[in-house]
């Protein structure tokens, strides 16, 4: 029941007193986004001023923006990776934060073949904390009655190393899941999850997929919204579903658990929600075991509302696959957020996927923008950063962030567009990686990452006087879990010596030990990305390629073989000219041990 309308937002009626001070907030940090702004850069230099980093610039405690921007230069991470390492390797001194470093914040881009190293303190769980606290007052101003139910979430933690200083590095969620902010949430009848913490706490992700998907079918008819953290994981939950079914309905009619579920915490917790349920597996398998599983989501959790999944940038290819599952529920991207800071969040989550802009919220960090031309060959320079309040709608900018754990005017990498403001803070649909080429899931592979792996492959087929004329790639969706597909072209001098499909196997392989370990993590570990394929087409295919580009304007002094293709004629034309096709036949090596 809506709250008193003196404590109404303009945003609309709030749900309950805990969301009207949300949605307050909320309106509060936007309205004033400016000063906000200057309160934070101000806050962060002040405690900051006695770091290494900043007197070496000789900023000498000034807080005001005109002298911050003159004197500390806009910075990528190969930048401070002189820094970042001397922390990892145990230097406590206060190099980037007054604040001790408390922990690495493993981000999905890579330097070298790495998961970059993010240092955090302590303090941003509650910064990343406070921002979840304002996601349900929003959702629940546009889907009520979400007290009345649950929500089947599958979450995952990855595993976690230590630097060798001794520090935890981690991937931001598993951070996040690991805390007490986390673990010891008060109960909130509005954002009630399936899943209990010991499932989501698991290790193993078959373990914690399987028992979170178990405890779903459980609840099915208390499930409101299905969520992941990205439409891939959500996909790949479904995809679980398919295969393993069987098992499912045979735990849940004879209320045993599957002797595959080791992890003690997770067997025990197990233990007191499993109850034999006849009638609830043979609905499961009834429903399962029909060949069509469209709209399968809504047939088994029947009261689903909407789906809530990252469907942004990478993430909508895999819009119609989930449009096939779940017969076209709406799909919430809620939030906005990274490893090195948590940005805003979407005040309209129940838009279409194409139409999301997320509400920069100006407490989290201090933000500039690079302005970035989408049709220029050329860099910005950047010294021609904007604040916050500044940008222009219809304008795409790269972001830049200063946070309170010691980034600096730091490239995030992230293109966005200015869709519009709420109040004085700008709203920004997300563009695009930048230089990311390829994508299944958290994995991020660029274009001079790809010609490694290329040629680090190629290698192998020099003994059979063959070579890659060409190539290009695309990251194929439609299987579950998606994989890369790459198409080469080649040249065979020696057709008495020609190459065997073994060869071109492990030439799949070659590739994929080329790739990052955020690429060899989802094939080895998360199981999140399917082996690499090679589609050998047939020669002339790639004039082809370009005849057709200049038949639709392309100059052809300026044509360049694109390294990466998603339009579905030209799909549609190099698989017609596959003469072979090849997969990685092994999993590649993978550790979580850092190499360095």
């Amino acid at each position: 029941m809506a709250v008193d309308s003196v404590l109404s937002s303009p945003l609309g009626p709030p749900a309950c007193e805990k969301d009207a001070k949300a949605l307050q907030f909320i309106e509060e940090m936007t309205r004033n986004a400016d000063a906000v702004q200057q309160r934070v850069l101000d806050e962060i230099l002040t405690r900051n001023s006695q770091t290494e980093y900043l007197k070496r610039f000789k900023l000498d405690g000034v807080t005001d923006r005109e002298t911050f921007k003159s004197i500390i230069p806009v910075v990528t991470y190969e930048d401070l990776q002189p820094e970042i390492q001397r922390i990892a390797n145990g230097d406590r001194s206060p190099i980037l934060s007054s604040h001790p470093i408390s922990e690495f914040l493993t981000s999905s881009g890579t330097s070298a073949g790495e998961r970059k190293l993010m240092p955090t303190i302590k303090e941003e769980l509650d910064r990343r904390q406070l921002l979840y606290s304002l996601l349900m007052p929003v959702m629940n101003l546009y889907v009520p009655g979400l007290d009345k139910g649950k929500g089947l979430y599958f979450l995952f933690i990855k595993s976690e190393t230590r630097t060798p200083g001794g520090l935890l590095a981690r991937p931001v969620l598993t951070s996040y899941y690991k805390s007490e902010h986390f673990k010891s949430r008060p109960h909130d009848p509005y954002n009630v999850y399936t899943s209990p913490n010991e499932t989501i706490l698991c290790s193993d992700s078959f373990q914690s997929m399987y028992t979170q998907m178990l405890c779903g079918l459980y609840e099915r008819e208390q499930v409101l919204r299905l969520g992941a953290v990205f439409a891939s994981g959500l996909v790949r939950a479904i995809r679980f579903l398919q295969l393993h079914w069987e098992q499912l309905a045979h735990d849940i009619r004879t209320g045993t658990l599957n002797t595959l579920i080791t992890n003690p915490s997770v067997c025990e917790r197990m233990g007191k929600i499993m109850k034999p349920n006849p009638e609830l597996a043979d609905f499961v398998a009834n429903e399962c075991c029909k060949e069509n599983w469209e709209g399968i989501i809504t047939r088994i959790w029947p009261k689903t509302k909407y789906l809530d999944v990252i469907v942004t940038g990478a993430m909508a290819q895999y819009i119609p696959t989930l449009d096939y599952y779940s017969g076209g529920l709406p799909k919430a991207c809620t939030m906005y957020a990274a490893s090195e800071c948590y940005f805003g969040l979407n005040l309209n989550p129940m838009c279409k996927p194409s139409e999301v802009s997320y509400t920069i919220m100006p407490n989290m960090g201090y933000f500039e923008f690079l302005p970035h031309d989408p049709t220029s060959t050329t860099t910005s320079s950047p010294t021609n950063l904007v604040d916050l309040v500044d940008v222009e709608v219809g304008k795409e900018y790269e972001l830049v962030i200063t946070t309170y754990a010691g980034l600096y005017r730091y490239r995030v990498g992230d293109i966005l567009r200015v869709t519009g403001f709420h109040n004085s803070a700008p709203q920004f649909h997300f563009v695009r990686r930048k230089n990311v080429l390829l994508s299944i899931d958290s994995d991020k592979t660029d274009e001079a990452e790809l010609q490694r792996a290329v040629e680090n492959a190629s290698k192998l087929l020099r003994e059979f006087n063959t070579s890659v004329v060409e190539y290009t790639s695309y990251a194929d969706t439609k299987t579950i879990p998606g994989h890369y597909v790459i198409y080469w072209e080649l040249l065979m001098k020696d057709l008495n010596n020609s190459t065997s499909d073994e060869v071109l196997n492990q030439c799949c392989l070659a590739m994929e030990e080329s790739l990052n370990t955020v690429y060899r993590q989802g094939r080895v570990a998360c199981n999140s990305i399917g082996p690499l394929e090679i589609r050998v087409v047939k020669n002339g295919t790639f004039e082809e390629l370009m005849d057709y580009a200049i038949s639709r304007g392309a100059s052809i002094n300026q044509y360049k073989v694109p390294r990466c293709v998603n339009f579905a004629p030209i799909l549609e034309l190099l698989d017609s000219r596959v003469m072979s096709t090849h997969f990685s036949p092994s999993l590649p090596q993978w550790t979580p041990e850092r190499r360095r």
